[in-house]
């Protein structure tokens, strides 16, 4: 007679708890220290709690653009303010526009004010020009006139100073304008600045020549030490003039031709740090049609004679480097100077999240305080405190027994959320708002909810008859879809609101959705162990009345274990 099999355990690892509860406590202590090893030992609060910074831009109307401040061009530049600086959209940062020509930038206490107050404002109107002149950033002397009127051709260039492009190793796919920086003393050329006026003319008009000679005047007098006279040369400039610019040190001034690539031709834009040269770059890739725009303009310029071989990378109307064309690139490109790590980030941030549609200049700068914040704060917890005593009146006198197991699972979802919240706050920038502490009250519901429907579902185990162990495991199948479904809504409703909405909501939706997950680690790893770990103790396992699984208060008759009997076999075969 073969020996009979043995039986196994229920399966998924139930009957081992041990192992679920070891790797969530495990989870909670990493979770933990990696909280005070962060020193992060509290989450980051928002500007309505923590304080911060109020900026109130207001956008300006450029030369014949006056219609470009409208609805739509407003509510673009405030989607991309809020992506600079809020990145994933959670760490609180506020951009709302105000009336038809201003937008409020609220930025929390604890983030670099003067650093967002540049990304903010920044346009990030890029071009690639070709370089016609240039020269030292202080004035220089007019030019003698001819006899013809025009400026008499003297120019002297020192290559001193320029850097080279270099293509990379595929320069059909790929190449690379890189410059160490630019040191150049040269007079201005009438010659390049007619050809800028009239390239295909050979007798240019005398309208032609008065604007060369004004161009001309205007080159002379710049003076690009001076930040206000920097900002001047760049205001009302059209991608299809040629202008005159400083760079942005304010050490060399140009002479550009019309624009030949648009940055918003720039599909992405990393900053990065060369080893071997010891400097910092921002790396762009163009669009298939910014690589042929590219290709065509390096083409030209790689054939012409210093300077005219350069291209001027103009970012708001400032060169930020003119690199000198050998070859002909495509693909993508290198911005690089007296670049900082920082500086570098920030320029290769505007350009990946897109230009601004309108210019803007900061009318007002305040201080928020937290009092007004403190105050509601204090309120919404002691709301939440008095929804958590209702919570625990309400599972101690219809659950009794059963309570300390909400409570117990309570406190474990409180102790994850806490400390995924600190490290949130330097991880990715989440902030804590008032409706993010309001979505986290909202979650006490939905946890307690989850064991609800577990308890209801053993009750209605034992009312059937069977004792408390089986009970907890025929259970909990049952019920676990039932959490699921519910927690997946919950979660579903949390990121339609998280991906429709901006500002504040996000906060509470983010929240609600972290909270929602939480949950469900909570009630499969922390809860249902435990739960069959108490149902092995007497207390719970005989049916005590303050166990709440009572049964004569579940309307099952006792003793339980004799309400299932087995039919004895009629078979002698079975016998």
């Amino acid at each position: 007679m073969a020996a009979p099999k043995k039986s196994r355990g229920p399966a998924g690892g139930q009957g081992r708890p041990g192992r679920s509860l070891a790797l969530i406590l495990i989870a909670m202590v990493a979770l933990t220290g990696g909280m005070f090893l962060a020193d992060q030992p509290t989450p980051r609060l928002g500007i309505d709690l923590a304080g911060g910074t109020s900026i109130t831009l207001e956008a300006k109307s450029e030369p014949g653009q006056e219609s470009a401040i409208n609805k739509t061009n407003m509510d673009t530049a405030v989607q991309i303010m809020e992506r600079r600086v809020n990145g994933l959209g959670v760490s609180e940062a506020e951009v709302q526009t105000q009336g038809d020509r201003n937008i409020i930038v609220n930025i929390p206490k604890g983030t670099n004010s003067a650093q967002a107050r540049e990304q903010v404002g920044t346009t990030a109107k890029l071009y690639f020009r070709p370089v016609l002149t240039v020269a030292q950033g202080t004035p220089t002397p007019t030019p003698s006139a001819s006899s013809s009127g025009k400026p008499s051709p003297s120019a002297s260039t020192s290559d001193k100073g320029k850097a080279s492009t270099t293509p990379s190793a595929d320069a059909s796919t790929q190449g690379r304008a890189v410059t160490d920086g630019l040191k150049t003393d040269t007079t201005p050329s009438p010659k390049a600045t007619d050809a800028a006026a009239s390239p295909s003319a050979s007798a240019p008009s005398a309208a032609d020549e008065a604007a060369a000679a004004k161009l001309q005047k205007q080159f002379a007098d710049l003076d690009c030490s001076s930040k206000a006279s920097r900002a001047e040369a760049a205001r009302g400039a059209k991608p299809t003039d040629t202008v005159v610019a400083c760079s942005s040190e304010g050490d060399a001034k140009y002479v550009l031709g019309p624009a030949e690539v648009s940055g918003t031709e720039v599909d992405n834009a990393k900053a990065g740090f060369d080893q071997q040269r010891g400097m910092w770059l921002v790396n762009m890739e163009f669009s298939k049609k910014g690589s042929k725009e590219f290709q065509t303009i390096t083409k030209k310029l790689s054939a012409q004679q210093s300077p005219q071989n350069q291209f001027a990378i103009a970012l708001d109307g400032e060169v930020v480097s003119a690199p000198q064309v050998n070859t002909t690139l495509s693909g993508s490109a290198e911005i690089s100077g007296s670049f900082t790590q920082q500086s570098a980030e920030d320029l290769a941030n505007v350009l990946s999240y897109g230009a601004l549609p309108l210019s803007f200049k900061e009318a007002s700068v305040t201080t928020v305080t937290a009092a007004l914040g403190g105050e509601q704060l204090q309120a919404g917890l002691i709301a939440g405190a008095i929804g958590l005593a209702l919570v625990v009146i309400y599972l101690v006198a219809y659950y009794r027994g059963l309570a300390l197991i909400a409570l117990l699972s309570l406190m474990a979802s409180g102790i994850l959320t806490y400390t995924i919240m600190s490290l949130l706050g330097p991880a990715i920038g989440f902030a804590l708002n008032l409706p993010a502490v309001c979505g986290a009250i909202v979650a006490i519901g939905i946890t307690a909810d989850s064991f609800i429907v577990y308890f209801e579902r053993i009750r209605d185990e034992i009312r059937e008859g069977r004792t408390l162990r089986p009970a907890v495991e025929r259970a909990w199948p049952r019920a676990r879809r039932t959490i699921l479904v519910s927690d997946f809504v919950s979660f579903l409703a949390a990121a339609v609101l998280f991906v429709v909405t901006v500002g504040k909501v996000q906060g509470f939706a983010f929240t609600l959705g972290l909270t929602t997950l939480l949950d469900v680690v909570v009630v499969f790893l922390f809860t249902k162990p435990v739960m069959t770990l108490m149902a092995r103790r007497k207390f719970f396992s005989s049916g005590h009345p303050w166990s709440g699984l009572d049964p004569k208060r579940l309307g099952a008759k006792p003793p339980l274990r004799r309400s299932r009997r087995v039919n004895a076999p009629t078979d002698p075969k079975e016998a």
